[in-house]
């Protein structure tokens, strides 16, 4: 906003007081840091899980899957929601830095209450729920992820703190710090010990290391008030608890429709067919951190405040691109999903090359999940996503039982398309129910998108579906790169000009860091 300083509203100017930028420069900045937070998590990522998929094997890398979606079972539900209502009401308030103190302090609290007590049962109950699924060795691997799941609630907590306050830097730092341990500790305990209970152990020894950064950032930003029990924040607490009951039941029906997949695959057909559908589930994930990036970095300028709306024009302009970058994913995943599996997860892996084509209308639509949840939440309706949640629930676990039994793996991919055909859109749905967007754009963007996704397909075609040279992958990939924005050009999706103003847009946030 171009102003002078007697227009400036006061909270904008108590946030230049705090160090805070205003919302408008502090969307691009936090979406660079979130951008930048996702990548390297995306590196830390990749690096592991090829390294445990080799290392561990299809049977013992299905354990620790389904251990880690076990432990997803209980890591959002533990959160009862206080990470994403602490984030909202912090966006609202950032500028004023003792409110935020104490939002802080009475959340983390009441989060290490409920998380403990999860993380303490999940320990508990490890021996029976191994016993259940028949797989004794399945015990310590649940043991190192209940402890983990604490670890990764109180690190999610901070960042989204930090980027409701338009400090992404921070939550880079914190996620970072927490990526490179959780990747050095789990390859070495691997080594060293091997089996899937040294690979949930590293995680655990991540996510602990994480914490203690976090917890070291957050005292040097906001000092003692963010951990001392006493504030006058009585009504913030209530609002901040009513706000979070509904997220918690969001959280908990999202996690489980998550996690119901590979917990289904392993009682229908085993644990190496839990490995064999989750290994490109967690290539998907690196697909999905872009989009991840965007969510968070948008969100918090969606939140409304006394003086402060929505900013529409940053989401839907931000929304546009992503539904057209989507559709640079949709190509290769199609034409070259065989060799990118036989390159990155190994030749035993060769069934995952299947499942990974028939999840592209899932790598499509997920891509915009964090976008449009992230803004529904932000502007305080997360009681309108109650409804579409538990259908997404009933919906994933009946295709998936219903369709395992008959078609076996592909029924889990099937299942998994269908839920985004309409969870994308009913968000969407809510956010225009409050803010006014042309949807005009954006089905133009959908068919842009993919009629350059199809321009990039047939030019990987050309240089073969298998067993590809250097020289294919390298020169397929600048080719059909080239094609796709030739082809958005063409259409008028992108101009010539949009791309001329790239290097500066990135200049300028850069400088706003």
């Amino acid at each position: 906003m171009e102003a002078g300083a007697s227009s400036i509203p006061p909270e904008v100017a108590a946030e230049a007081a705090a160090g805070v930028a205003p919302a408008g420069r502090g969307a691009g900045r936090n979406t660079l840091f979130s951008f930048l937070t996702q990548m390297s998590t995306a590196a830390f990522t990749a690096v592991l899980t090829l390294y445990l998929v080799r290392a561990l094997g299809p049977r013992e890398f299905g354990v620790f899957s389904l251990a880690v979606s076990i432990g997803g079972l209980i890591y959002l539900p533990s959160d009862f929601g206080i990470s994403g209502s602490t984030a909202r009401f912090i966006a609202e308030r950032r500028g004023e830095q003792s409110v935020v103190a104490g939002l802080l302090s009475d959340a983390v609290r009441l989060k290490l209450a409920i998380s403990g007590a999860l993380s303490a049962l999940m320990i508990a109950l490890a021996e029976p729920v191994a016993s259940a699924y028949g797989v004794p060795s399945l015990a310590w691997p649940l043991r190192w992820m209940a402890i983990a799941v604490l670890g990764q609630s109180l690190v999610a907590f901070y960042r989204y703190a930090f980027l409701a306050v338009q400090e992404g830097s921070v939550g880079f730092r914190i996620v970072f710090g927490e990526a490179a341990a959780e990747t050095a500790a789990s390859i070495a305990l691997v080594v060293l010990i091997g089996g899937a209970a040294a690979a949930g152990a590293g995680r655990a020894v991540g996510y602990a290391a994480g914490t203690v950064i976090a917890v070291a950032l957050t005292l040097r930003r906001f000092g003692p008030p963010a951990f001392l029990r006493r504030h006058r924040l009585r009504e913030a607490r209530r609002a901040l608890a009513r706000y979070a009951s509904a997220l918690f039941v969001i959280d908990a029906t999202f996690t489980a429709s998550v996690a119901i997949t590979p917990m289904l695959i392993g009682a229908f057909l085993g644990p190496r067919a839990v490995g064999l559908f989750q290994a490109p589930s967690r290539l998907i994930v690196l697909l999905q951190y872009p989009g991840l990036a965007v969510g968070n970095g948008i969100g918090p300028s969606m939140a409304r405040s006394e003086h402060d709306e929505p900013d529409v024009r940053t989401f839907t302009t931000a929304l546009r691109y992503m539904i057209v970058f989507q559709g640079v994913l949709v190509a290769p995943v199609l034409v070259w999903g065989g060799p990118i599996v036989d390159l990155l997860l190994g030749h035993k892996y060769g069934r995952s090359a299947t499942l990974l084509k028939e999840l592209t209308p899932y790598i499509y639509l997920s891509g915009l999940n964090a976008l449009a949840v992230g803004a529904v939440n932000f502007m305080g309706m997360a009681r309108k996503r109650l409804p579409i949640s538990v259908a997404d629930l009933v919906v994933n676990a009946a295709l998936t039982a219903a369709l395992l039994p008959l078609i076996g793996l592909n029924g889990a991919a099937w299942a998994a398309d269908f839920v985004p055909l309409f969870y994308v859109p009913a968000h969407l749905w809510i956010t225009r129910s409050v803010i006014h967007f042309p949807l005009r754009p954006l089905i133009l963007a959908v068919i842009r998108g993919l009629t350059a996704a199809g321009a990039m397909a047939l030019v990987l075609l050309a240089f073969g579906t298998s067993h590809l040279t250097a020289f294919a992958w390298i020169a397929g990939s600048v080719l059909g790169l080239s094609a796709f924005l030739l082809t958005l050009i063409a259409t008028r999706e992108v101009t010539v000009s949009d791309l001329r103003r790239l290097p500066g847009t990135l200049a300028s946030v850069r400088r706003n860091r």
